[in-house]
């Protein structure tokens, strides 16, 4: 089963990755910089040696294809891009594992089927706030027009900074070919989280990921001298902006909800003028659809009665929404056999993170997902780590899901 699958060598990767592309303070592969490209430069040279077709598809996504006895394609995948400071294992496992596994199956000869390994383009949305960017494009979920004038803290477009790196904005919705022949999906990922930790478990099936509410919400008040002007009379911005994150999190009231406010602006940001304007971004989750809506309506009521109260006005700006996904439930006991199997376990989670698998699931392709258990639940900082020997795990329990699934879609299963 296991036969020529090198799960060190993949840890061996991931420490070199994080060599080369973080520093002191975590992992600096944001999407659409030089350190990002670098890392994707380094994954090619890997990939040169095996008899793999690599090239980038007109979304930024890197492919790289095992032919197979069928054009039917089993496809692995994940992200390179961190968000900044961010952790070694973040995206990148789910990479340098389905390499590993690549690699075994390459130096097996022929599959029955092909195989194929994507490094999504910019999952994070770390520079320009758009979750899931190349897969989202590739799969048809998100227009270019909508997000082409979209800028980060320095003024650059998104149109513009694709565009240093190849990539026309406007011909990204032709990667969607990639996924023509795709019959399964499969990505692994770290936890995120503590539950795994908590229950001594290492691996875990994902049976899909929550629905997300993604707003960008402007308070507008009055600029004024703050030594001079009146408590009461003043439209603070922030403390407009203060009481409704302190609402954002009394929304996500049930242990599934999760609620997150975490970019916060101000103008003119000066220690002795009274915020005039604060923006801030709204993110809420949940598995069920309902709940998520009605976080968001709770909030938005809040925020209007803040807003009077404190004489400001408020806009909200809809910049990200996905509906939550349930996996393939074929793939997901294929999964729990695959993890049974290798741990001796194989427990079910529901992902509260957003993943690419969530997009490819979105565009009809089968996906599922495994989660390997994370030190302390720590992700997005530098601290994020995982047990080698979960690691190596985790890689193994791919391998051995990757090989039932190729049996499967060969012998003429979805």
């Amino acid at each position: 089963m296991v036969e020529g699958l090198d799960p060190a060598r993949a840890v061996a990767d991931l420490r070199a990755l994080r060599e080369l592309t973080g520093d002191e303070r975590g992992a600096q592969r944001v999407a659409w910089t030089g350190t990002w490209a670098l890392g994707r430069a380094w994954l090619r040279e890997r990939l040169a040696e095996l008899p793999v077709e690599v090239d980038t598809d007109e979304a930024g996504n890197v492919w790289a294809r095992l032919p197979g006895a069928s054009e039917r394609t089993v496809v692995l995948g994940s992200h390179l891009d961190s968000v900044p400071d961010g952790g070694w294992l973040d995206g990148a496992l789910g990479v340098l594992g389905g390499l590993a596994v690549l690699r075994a199956l390459a130096a097996a000869g022929e599959p029955p089927v092909s195989v194929a390994l994507v490094d999504w383009a910019d999952e994070e949305g770390a520079r320009f706030g758009r979750s899931l960017l190349g897969s989202s494009l590739a799969t048809g979920a998100l227009d270019p027009e909508a997000v082409a004038g979209d800028i980060d803290r320095d003024g650059v477009t998104l149109a513009d900074a694709l565009s240093e790196h190849g990539v026309d904005l406007g011909r990204a919705p032709a990667a969607r070919g990639r996924l023509d022949h795709a019959a399964a999906y499969l990505e692994l990922h770290i936890e995120q989280g503590p539950v795994l930790e908590r229950r001594g478990e290492a691996v875990a099936v994902v049976t899909g990921t929550a629905g997300v509410e993604r707003h960008r919400v402007r308070l507008t008040g009055q600029a004024v001298q703050g030594g001079a002007f009146p408590m009461d009379a003043r439209h603070d911005a922030l403390v407009a902006a203060a009481r409704l994150v302190l609402e954002v999190r009394a929304a996500a009231s049930d242990e599934r909800s999760r609620a997150t406010v975490g970019d916060v602006r101000v103008q003119p940001g000066i220690p002795t003028a009274v915020p005039g304007a604060c923006e801030l971004v709204v993110d809420q989750r949940h598995p069920d659809a309902e709940v998520v809506a009605g976080m968001l309506r709770a909030v938005r009521e809040a925020g209007d009665r803040i807003a009077a109260e404190e004489g400001v006005a408020i806009e909200w700006e809809r910049t990200w929404r996905i509906a939550p996904v349930q996996f393939d439930a074929t793939l997901l006991d294929l999964a729990e056999a695959a993890a049974r199997a290798e741990t001796g376990a194989a427990p079910r989670l529901f992902s509260g993170a957003l993943h690419d698998a969530a997009a490819v699931a979105n565009a009809g392709v089968p996906a599922v997902m495994l989660f390997v258990q994370s030190r302390g639940g720590i992700s997005h900082h530098r601290d994020e780590d995982t047990r080698p020997e979960h690691l190596e795990a985790a890689v193994r329990t791919l391998h051995r899901l990757t090989a039932a699934v190729i049996e499967r879609v060969a012998g003429g299963g979805p």
